[in-house]
């Protein structure tokens, strides 16, 4: 691919300086360190505002390991795959509204290595921002509960990551075909939205990525998982179909 190197720092250098990277890697971040307080101290909060009512009893069981791990893939299932929508909704259709597309392809560079790069680049902002969350959570997990397997959290981080990236190649290739931010932005959050009902389905819901959150809870707490193997297939499949499709399209459009 003609130019890719050279367009993949650009796409980097202009996540750094749109603040992009710094923003997204914070949110997470605070992802990762809030995920255990909000599992040890829910409870305890609870339980005080229920003794401070006449006659109310109320008894929750007391907060665990697996409570803070589930509370960070509860989150980077939720808001970390709409930061991930939102980074690539305008990815390629913002550059055709403003008319940069057309002025990049003038140079020496080909229209798999422009989506390519784009797609390299919201890659690793979320591999950077995902790597921060589960740093965090590790870290307040060993302090309030027990520690856990540094290995099992890697694993963790990157099944977490392939989740988001499979939603995230879903709305770039919306972008893509559509050129509409909006039109991606939607089309990302509708196919977030029906996957959220298809993965409660038993069976069909171990194929979807949403189904990566029950593996990755299992994996860092040391266990296997019965949906690891259906779960990265289908989201792998996911981005490699987008990306080529995106590909396909991009190819044929006038710019």
């Amino acid at each position: 691919m003609t130019g890719f190197a050279t367009l993949v720092r650009k796409e980097l250098l202009e996540q750094w300086r749109t603040r992009r990277l710094v923003i997204v890697g914070i949110v997470f971040l605070l992802f990762g360190i809030g995920s255990p307080l909000t599992a040890k101290y829910t409870p305890e909060m609870i339980k005080a505002i229920g003794t401070g009512l006449p006659g109310a009893v109320i008894q929750l069981p007391p907060a665990t390991t697996v409570d803070a791990v589930a509370q960070l893939a509860k989150n980077v299932g939720q808001l970390g795959v709409v930061v991930a929508i939102l980074l690539a909704m305008g990815a390629v259709a913002a550059e055709k509204e403003r008319g940069t597309a057309a002025f990049i392809l003038t140079l020496p560079a080909g229209r798999a290595a422009f989506l390519g790069a784009k797609l390299v680049a919201i890659g690793f902002t979320l591999l950077v921002a995902v790597a921060l969350a589960a740093a965090g959570d590790w870290l307040y997990t060993t302090i309030l509960f027990e520690p856990l397997a540094l290995p099992g959290f890697v694993v963790l981080a990157l099944l977490l990551w392939l989740q988001m990236l499979a939603f995230a190649a879903i709305t770039f290739l919306a972008s893509t075909v559509t050129g509409s931010q909006l039109v991606a932005g939607g089309v990302g959050f509708v196919v977030f939205v029906t996957l959220s009902i298809v993965a409660a389905l038993p069976v069909i819901g171990d194929w979807t990525p949403l189904a990566l959150s029950s593996a990755a809870i299992d994996i860092a707490m040391g266990e296997s998982s019965d949906v690891l193997v259906s779960s990265v297939a289908a989201s792998l499949a996911i981005v490699a179909g987008c990306a080529v499709a995106s590909w396909a399209s991009f190819r044929r459009q006038e710019l």
